[in-house]
């Protein structure tokens, strides 16, 4: 593995767990009005975190729809509507990661909340 590859896979992977870990504590949180300086910082890492997890894993959701499909309504709709499926979820995901990264110290929607549900591609729905 190239050392580039290296250090961008465990900058990525130190973003997804330090998002994970201020998730929590920010969901009880309702307004930047209310929230101390650290918090609002907390929520901007974390949506930003988020933004750039979902935009370089946006591409998942098309392989996930697929089984997601396949496993809930068979076979046949999961070899043909999870395809169609994929596409505009791995659309979706990877322009909601994008426009989270950009607009990183906005807090909307509520208090640096996620644009998608699931936050990831690999929660559960």
């Amino acid at each position: 593995m190239k050392p580039g590859r290296l250090i961008t896979g465990a900058a990525l992977a130190c973003l997804l767990v330090c998002g994970q870990h201020q998730r929590v504590h920010a969901e009880s949180i309702t307004s930047v009005e209310d929230a101390s300086a650290q918090e609002v910082v907390d929520g901007m890492a974390n949506k930003f975190a988020r933004g750039v997890a979902n935009t370089a894993t946006g591409w998942l959701e098309f392989p996930k729809q697929i089984y997601v499909t396949w496993q809930e309504e068979g076979p046949a709709k999961g070899l043909i509507v999870g395809p169609l499926k994929g596409v505009g979820m791995t659309v979706a995901r990877t322009l909601a990661g994008a426009g989270e990264a950009v607009t990183f110290f906005i807090s909307w929607p509520g208090f640096f909340d996620a644009y998608m549900d699931p936050a990831y591609v690999w929660e559960k729905e």
